[in-house]
């Protein structure tokens, strides 16, 4: 068994090679992601790093603990979401500082622990722009894999959704934006609920709710003169798409 510190070694070494300086370019001028410690490796290399390593938790904390942009994505997919505490959580989302982090770890994997729905509620408080955002990337991770819960759960949800769609910060808007349109897509009554707050927030005078609502609404309701409805010619509602950073 190779030593864990060796492995880090090994691993970050692995996406050194893979990275390049292009990449670390189109990471900030087309993607808007800030990370001063990253390689520049793409996405799906780092997907199929990810698939070599298999699953192991303590290999996930060594290389969150590097601060390396990669090696904290390539936690999301390495760790065991049964093994993930609300501690850790709490600790790992204090150093997000970035979109893409934070939208990796709330979709790749904190959505699949025990902890998640308490997480959206407490992280939907929070002052910090990541933190805050979390809170609602999270939620749109849970619209969209978790089949098991019922409507009232997400339902319970909205208010969250109206109190932080006046946060005039960027990366919190979008991300409260793609919450609502996730669980707009989930059914019938909830696509009704989330359309109802939508037009609610698109009415608005403050600025930051008015985009949230504008932005849902053109994606529950495309298609549609009257803006009531939304959905594929079989009835279905399908899945939302990303949170366009």
């Amino acid at each position: 068994m190779t030593p864990l510190p060796q492995r880090v070694r090994e691993v970050l070494h692995r996406l050194e090679r893979e990275g390049s300086a292009r990449a670390r370019e189109d990471m900030l001028t087309r993607y808007g992601i800030v990370a001063p410690k990253s390689y520049g490796v793409p996405m799906g290399a780092i997907q199929r790093l990810a698939k070599t390593l298999g699953k192991h938790h303590e290999l996930a904390a060594a290389l969150w603990a590097t601060g390396w942009y990669e090696a904290r994505l390539l936690a999301a997919y390495v760790d065991e979401p049964e093994r993930v505490t609300a501690a850790q959580m709490d600790r790992w989302a204090r150093d997000f500082d970035n979109w893409g982090v934070c939208d990796t770890l709330c979709f790749c994997l904190f959505d699949r622990t025990p902890h998640a729905w308490r997480k959206v509620s407490q992280w939907s408080g929070r002052r910090d722009e990541f933190v805050k955002r979390a809170a609602f990337a999270l939620l749109a991770s849970l619209a969209l894999h978790d089949r098991q819960t019922g409507d009232a759960p997400f339902l319970e949800t909205l208010p969250l959704i109206e109190r932080a769609a006046a946060d005039e910060r960027n990366f919190v808007k979008k991300g409260v934006s793609w919450a609502l349109r996730s669980i707009g897509r989930r059914s019938p009554a909830l696509h009704a609920a989330s359309v109802e707050l939508a037009h609610r927030l698109a009415a608005s005078e403050q600025p930051a709710e008015r985009w949230v609502g504008k932005d849902v609404l053109r994606d529950l309701t495309k298609g549609r003169k009257d803006g009531k409805t939304v959905g594929r010619k079989d009835g279905t509602f399908g899945r939302a798409s990303s949170s366009r950073a």
